[in-house]
């Protein structure tokens, strides 16, 4: 991972070989080695000795690469039966989309595994899942056949069941599982071993004129907010219904709080409804920043003892909800002193159909222009982007730049990971506690 505050005379490229390469690790070679001349018994007690060995190691497998000391060979695993026809990997921001086949397992002879292995940067951290097709019909030989038929397949990815580890997914049917390689960065908070102080989770509805009605929003209020100790610093968050809803954050804050490391914090976490809602709504909308400032603010400071301080007061988001994050900050600094954007989607701009992202930017991102023709804000800006995501960095790599060249307090943080709540989860925590664990005190520009 790599934080930038300053910038230099050229961006230094993504290192290139954070790229993943298909392999085959130590323990499927030696896997295979066993099963070369064996009979039928021979490779059914070899797969069950393998079986045994994986389900106590847990999946996927991570190894050691002679002579690569910056990287693991990480193999993804699944069982299946004689029905099994093809298995394939869903690894976030890993998988080519537009050529599904190259992400299918392969079978090793005679055996129920399925296997595939990459070679990932040991500082990876991403969320995955798998589907099997046990279809009745063999796949398809056309390329373009099979790429449909594994579209379909998709769908029904599930978890793997020899990870500990879960995501909870939104609009997909099955949960992810995760995995972190050993230099992916720490998590913030430590897992308590006895009982913590725990705040708590309501879910309100409120007044949203600007947005045509009523929204639902997520509130964390946390453990002694009762107390007379002045008034809460702020954390206004898109996408409610994930962090506090599934994700669990108030955990982690909890956690946080109780050791030390944040103060206590309030969370107003608006729901993003479903998908075509939240297309609508987020991206630099001046009307869900409308009711950000004027609506959802106000009518918390009308029931809790929350701060009206924008240097207290952070906006963010992630994806659509980075680039509603970026755009309230650029049009309050009067209500939100910082902005942390997550993978932002810097190829969002005024008119494009909200259910047809737009991956590629032909000149200047929207947003960056807007930000560059306008007076700098009061604000400080945090961007974080997997190195996995594309033409994303260089968006975000030309709107640090921006922010620089106009004497912003901004930095940026480029981690080795996807579009994934596995790695914006660990990021938001590191970032909330860089900017409200710190003295208050308003920044000059």
């Amino acid at each position: 991972m790599r934080v930038q505050t300053a910038a230099p005379a050229a961006r230094p490229a993504a290192l290139s070989d954070h790229r993943p390469v298909r392999v085959t690790g130590p323990r499927v070679a030696h896997l295979l080695e066993r099963l070369t001349g064996a009979d039928d018994a021979q490779r059914a007690r070899v797969a069950e000795e393998f079986w045994q060995d994986a389900t106590g190691l847990g999946t996927p497998l991570v190894e050691e690469i002679d002579g690569e000391p910056d990287h693991r060979a990480v193999t993804f695993l699944w069982r299946g039966h004689r029905a099994t026809r093809q298995v394939l990997l869903m690894a976030n921001r890993l998988v080519d989309r537009e050529h599904l086949a190259g992400s299918l397992m392969e079978r090793a002879p005679g055996t129920d595994i399925w296997h595939l292995g990459l070679r990932l940067r040991a500082d990876h951290r991403g969320s995955y899942r798998i589907a099997a097709d046990i279809s009745a019909k063999e796949p398809p030989a056309d390329p373009a056949v099979l790429q449909a038929r594994l579209r379909s397949l998709a769908v029904h990815a599930a978890r793997d069941p020899l990870n500990p580890l879960s995501l909870p997914t939104r609009w997909d049917s099955a949960d992810a599982s995760v995995f972190a390689l050993p230099d992916a960065p720490a998590e913030a908070w430590t897992r308590p071993e006895g009982p913590t102080p725990a705040g708590r989770v309501e879910r309100h509805r409120t007044p949203a004129a600007a947005l045509g009605g009523h929204r639902d929003v997520w509130v964390y209020l946390p453990p002694g907010h009762h107390r007379d100790e002045g008034r809460l610093p702020v954390l206004v968050l898109c996408d409610g219904d994930m962090w506090l809803g599934r994700i669990g954050l108030q955990h982690t804050l909890d956690a946080l709080i109780a050791q030390g490391k944040l103060p206590r914090v309030a969370v107003l976490a608006p729901d993003a409804v479903d998908r075509a809602t939240r297309g609508r709504e987020l991206g630099a909308r001046d009307a869900f920043v409308e009711f950000l400032a004027d609506e959802l603010l106000p009518w918390a400071a009308g029931r809790w003892p929350v701060t009206a301080d924008p240097d207290r007061t952070v906006v963010a988001g992630q994806s659509l909800g980075g680039m509603a994050a970026l755009h309230a900050g650029h049009l309050r600094p009067d209500r939100f002193g910082h902005v942390v954007a997550q993978s932002p989607s810097l190829w969002w701009r005024p008119g494009l159909p909200s259910d047809r992202p737009q991956k590629h930017v032909f000149g200047v991102p929207w947003l960056v222009a807007r930000y560059a023709a306008a007076a700098p804000r009061p604000i400080t800006v945090h961007l974080d982007v997997g190195l996995h995501e594309g033409s994303m960095v260089d968006h975000c790599g030309a709107l640090y730049d921006t922010l620089h060249s106009a004497r912003y307090e901004v930095t940026r943080r480029e981690f080795n990971g996807g579009h994934d709540y596995a790695c914006w989860h660990v990021a938001l925590a590191d970032t909330l506690i860089r900017l409200l664990g710190r003295a208050p005190g308003r920044r000059t520009h």
